[in-house]
């Protein structure tokens, strides 16, 4: 539907229905499909797509596109290659600007403060955490940690190792895919770290047994084990607020059409199977993987909530701020950063995904979308990749497309 359409059909509605059913209904278009762990019916696989995005700028004056009620602004610009976002104690922004190998410090960032580089010389860097007077980073090939000043954001001391993790696979191996995406996160009662390390491959019997899971370990790295396995590359993990419990968004496997198979945002549980290499969604096998393990079942979970093919969700984000309105209390935002190997753009968005009681309501609905001109042709403005809630409850949206971060603000 055409920008001119939408607000043509918002003035009818909003003369036939109350404003805030009106903003509700408006709110996006339902894409994806709420599980209840249940098994779910698929398309049949079909021919694969190579459709990458040639990125170009936004036009001046246009931002993306949020329900009515929402600002979005450009919060700061000028990174190579911003990607995942972390809000300190302090209310400082951290951003992993992983091309660069640098962590940033925004100081006091809804104020226009003061830019710092925290750490630099890193290795692809991603996931951020903060524990106490540390700062735990994820890199390529290892997780370290920094001593910081929580008061200031500051560092007070050098790097430390806490563990290494398979590396990144050579870029121009054949059938490799080098996934670097190493995300973090704490249980909740900062015992435990959990890294997810996603798969080398698209899809292979060849992978390192080490690759597609999520790990668990003590603070220092010992005690390492596998949590959950058979996740082809969780690039999103973060650990429920209030039940503790270990979610991750996955990007699955391409080479079986535009719609097959389903990225996710899922519980993760312990000692899970989610069925990467051999199964997707449940019981579905990839014929590809002519090799299967012993026994007639695999016992593979099915994930939560199912996003939609190719859509490359990334980091995710529980909204515990009160800014927004009501609906969007406890609920999932989850940037995603678009297809690749489909034949018209999916992704390039952010979608909500409500929860109650802990636990997914309904489907996932577009909250942020106008990255892309038309899903047709190869163009797109930008890329959401990073999310975060900032201290006054707006949220904050790491575009490594557009080089940029967004704010989107909500006016009552």
């Amino acid at each position: 539907m055409r920008r001119e359409d939408k607000d043509r059909h918002r003035r009818l509605l909003e003369s036939l229905l109350p404003a805030a059913t009106v903003v509700l209904c408006l709110s996006a278009a339902v894409r994806g499909q709420l599980t209840h762990g249940k098994p779910v019916e698929l398309p049949r696989p079909s021919v694969s797509a190579n459709n990458p995005a040639r990125l170009v700028p936004m036009p001046p004056g246009l931002t993306p596109h949020a329900p009515p009620g929402f600002t979005v602004s450009v919060l700061a610009s000028g990174f190579e290659e911003p990607r995942w976002l972390a809000v300190a104690p302090n209310d400082d922004v951290f951003v992993a600007d992983s091309a660069s190998g640098t962590i940033v410090v925004l100081h006091d960032p809804l104020h226009r403060g003061p830019r710092e580089v925290f750490a630099d010389h890193l290795s692809l860097p991603f996931g951020i955490a903060f524990h106490e007077r540390f700062v735990y980073v994820a890199e390529g090939s290892t997780v370290d940690r920094f001593p910081y000043d929580p008061r200031t954001a500051k560092r007070t001391g050098e790097k430390q190792p806490v563990l290494a993790v398979p590396p990144v696979a050579e870029p121009n191996a054949p059938g490799v895919y080098g996934h670097s995406t190493r995300s973090l996160g704490f249980s909740l009662d900062g015992h435990r770290l959990f890294v997810s390390i996603g798969a080398a491959t698209n899809v292979s019997l060849d992978d390192d047994p080490a690759r597609a899971v999520v790990i668990v370990c003590d603070l220092d790295g010992t005690h390492r084990r596998v949590y959950a396995s058979g996740l082809r590359n969780a690039i999103g993990l973060a650990v429920h607020p209030h039940s503790g419990r270990v979610w991750a968004t996955v990007n699955e496997r391409g080479g079986l059409g535009d719609d097959l198979p389903p990225d996710y945002f899922t519980e993760v549980r312990e000692r899970g199977f989610y069925g990467f290499p051999f199964n997707y969604v449940g019981e579905h096998p990839d014929t590809r993987v002519s090799q299967r393990p012993p026994g007639t079942a695999l016992n593979v979970v099915v994930p939560d909530v199912l996003l939609g093919a190719h859509v490359a969700p990334m980091q995710f984000v529980f909204y515990e701020a009160r800014q927004y309105p009501i609906r969007y209390w406890h609920g999932a935002f989850i940037a995603e950063h678009g297809s690749s190997n489909r034949s018209r753009k999916a992704g390039y968005d952010v979608v909500f995904v409500p929860f109650r009681a802990d636990r997914p309501e309904s489907a996932p609905t577009i909250f942020l979308d106008g990255f892309v001109p038309d899903a047709a042709k190869p163009e797109a403005y930008g890329r959401p990749v990073g999310i975060a809630v900032a201290s006054d409850g707006s949220l904050l949206i790491a575009d490594d497309g557009g080089k940029k971060i967004w704010r989107v603000s909500y006016q009552r």
